[in-house]
């Protein structure tokens, strides 16, 4: 043995070593861990003792006297003792730290929540009376001026939809040859019927396309045929309407054909807002449900075997059910057809020019794709008259 080693401290395995290890814990010494358990460590030396401080917590420190040595427990700051130093806040009796409160049985369950229409119904229950006080008052005054009313709703509905999508997806449909073409599209079913419809609209397809032309060729695809669609579904739908009016009782039968949709989106909504539990489309129309379906079907069936009977000439009650089934059927796909435009779009609303009721192209969403299904069956029932 070489020795120098007569001066150091025993080595681990040596007597020394063990025979303190016998003696048990020296008071104040630093805890076991890898510091001083390595084989290749060179020297152990008994910590300096020092005296417990009441603050750590008394008695209950015992295993901590090295660590005030050093480090952050010479600072100025008041030392920080953990929940459980403490005997009255073990980790086995340690109460939670937020309780939740004990229910108080002598509080009343609160009230259930009132449903909410979704809409101001005043507001809505007024514009709609003023458009129909505008709407039948041109009906049965001067046919003209009904087209004319049905052009301007045309137009309207035009720079709306338009309107979004250059908002919202950065389609810039070419309003300009739109709107001519969709006002000249209604005026020519009134004055030419079917016929002149078709024409208008194949011109007004290619007006659409050459207008574009006009512009850089980044997006024209997307442009035109926004623009194509919005012709289709907009003014060419609407001459449906201007062709009912050519009919000897074509007032009445524009009037059974406002009456019949509005009964359906009114029973649709009376019905579903009281009883609806069932959604009929939910990733589409969230509002829309089973029973407002079946409610808007009996109003519009009611309301068709009595127009039938009492406004069309020729017509029975018989022809009427099958007219209202037919028209709730398509007011509720039109309905959830222009749903589908606005959840792409990212839109509650088409516009906001109709308080209670959005904009134009939200009343005329269920009257556009109704209007040919109307026409088509008042000409098998009763003829063109």
């Amino acid at each position: 043995m070489n020795d120098s080693s007569w001066g150091a401290p025993p080595q681990a395995g040596q007597a020394g070593y063990w025979g303190a290890a016998e003696r048990g814990p020296v008071q104040g010494a630093a805890p076991a861990g890898p510091a001083y358990d390595a084989p290749e460590a060179q020297q152990t030396r008994p910590m300096p003792i020092v005296p417990d401080v009441p603050a750590y917590g008394g008695d209950q420190d015992d295993d901590r006297g090295a660590a005030r040595l050093s480090g952050p427990s010479f600072s100025n700051r008041p030392p920080q003792t953990r929940p459980y130093d403490t005997p009255q806040a073990r980790p086995s009796e340690a109460a939670p730290q937020n309780p939740e409160p004990m229910p108080d049985a002598s509080q009343p369950a609160p009230p259930p929540q009132k449903k909410s229409a979704g809409r101001d119904l005043g507001a809505a229950i007024g514009v709609g009376i003023g458009l129909g006080v505008v709407i039948i008052a041109s009906l049965f005054v001067v046919k003209a001026v009904f087209v004319g009313v049905v052009a301007v709703a045309v137009v309207v509905g035009l720079w709306e939809l338009a309107k979004r999508l250059d908002e919202r997806k950065g389609i810039k449909v070419p309003l300009v040859p739109l709107a001519l073409g969709g006002a000249a599209m209604v005026v020519a079913g009134y004055v030419r019927g079917a016929e002149g419809a078709w024409v208008s609209m194949a011109l007004t397809a290619l007006a659409v396309l050459v207008w574009r032309m006009t512009e850089p060729p980044e997006g024209y695809l997307k442009d035109v045929t926004a623009g194509v669609f919005a012709a289709f579904y907009v003014p060419f739908l609407a001459t449906f309407v201007a062709m009912m009016l050519t009919a000897d009782d074509g007032a009445f039968r524009v009037l059974t054909f406002l009456l019949l949709t509005v009964v359906s989106d009114t029973g649709a909504y009376a019905v579903g807002w009281r009883f609806g539990k069932h959604k009929l489309a939910p990733r589409i129309s969230p509002g829309k449900t089973r029973e407002g379906l079946l409610g808007a079907v009996s109003f519009a069936m009611v309301a068709g075997a009595l127009c039938m009977e009492f406004l069309i000439d020729d017509g029975t009650w018989w022809q009427g059910l099958l007219l209202g089934l037919a028209v709730a059927a398509s007011a509720t796909l039109g309905d959830l057809g222009e749903s589908m435009i606005k959840r792409d779009l990212g839109i509650k609303d088409m516009g906001t020019l109709l308080p209670g009721h959005g904009g134009i192209m939200d009343r005329l969403d269920s009257l556009l794709p109704t209007a040919p299904v109307v026409w088509l069956l008042l000409v098998l029932f009763v003829g063109s008259g």
